[in-house]
């Protein structure tokens, strides 16, 4: 399984008559195991289930997410961070923090410290992370706030650059420029965008491992990256060996939600 799907190790398999149900998936990529919404019947030839596998997981995240961010509006986040797995978890953790800096823009006519509003809010936030992961937690729980707490730190350094450049309304390049979440009514999905280019979440699952910390260079290259993306062209990252510019590629995919191959063409 590992040489095909990026983060499944093996399926949860049920036997049941002459052929088996996979219940769920297992991750070698840190700790966690993702029940799949509907069970799946593994009928036919090994290619035509991988790809019934294929779907099924893409249709379970989608569904698990998409419950997530209904549950998040009922229950305390801590409560919520227990239920899900770390994908979906981040993935709604950076539609929020896209939500809370459209709504200090949209505050600012009335109020002209919104944004900064929104970094003292954000700054609690980080807080209560950094109290939860020092308290007694699993390891795969660990794991999670510690991504929340990588991709929440470089969230808050966004708010206060576009409250020290005096950024007035969501249309600046500076916030064009990040890479954010929204919720799409129509299609019932989430929607990524970064300056004119628009993404749907790819589902690919990528289990529980750590993500990069983001620097002024990543949020470059991701408009770079996505912007090639966006016109079907190549993007040829160059630089020395050993900077980071497979590990930042990679990156953009799991930000995205998408399969990424490697192959090392020197050998």
């Amino acid at each position: 399984m590992p040489k095909i799907f990026q983060a499944i190790e093996n399926l949860e398999l049920k036997e049941e008559g002459a052929r088996p149900f996979a219940m769920g998936m297992h991750t070698n990529v840190g700790t966690e195991y993702v029940v799949f919404t509907s069970p799946l019947k593994l009928m036919g030839k090994v290619e035509t289930y991988m790809q019934d596998v294929i779907d099924t997981m893409r249709g379970s995240l989608k569904q698990i997410a998409g419950d997530s961010l209904k549950r998040l509006a009922q229950m305390t986040k801590e409560q919520w961070l227990q239920n899900d797995p770390a994908q979906t978890t981040l993935l709604i953790n950076i539609l929020t923090w896209t939500r809370d800096v459209e709504g200090a823009f949209s505050k600012m006519k009335s109020n002209a410290m919104a944004m900064k509003d929104a970094h003292v809010h954000q700054v609690k936030l980080l807080s209560d992370l950094v109290k939860m992961v020092q308290g007694d937690l699993s390891r795969p729980m660990r794991m999670k706030l510690m991504c929340m707490i990588t991709m929440d730190a470089h969230s808050r350094d966004i708010i206060w650059k576009l409250f020290d450049e005096k950024v007035g309304n969501s249309e600046e390049f500076q916030w064009q420029s990040q890479l954010k979440v929204y919720w799409d009514d129509n299609k019932n999905d989430f929607v990524q965008r970064i300056a004119d280019a628009s993404f749907w979440y790819g589902y690919e699952y990528l289990g529980n491992g750590p993500r990069l910390v983001i620097t002024p260079l990543t949020d470059r290259i991701y408009v770079t990256a996505t912007q090639a993306l966006h016109l079907c062209m190549g993007c040829a990252p160059a630089g020395p060996a050993g900077t980071g510019k497979t590990e930042t590629t990679k990156d953009l995919s799991a930000a995205l939600g998408k399969a990424i191959y490697v192959f090392n063409c020197s050998d």
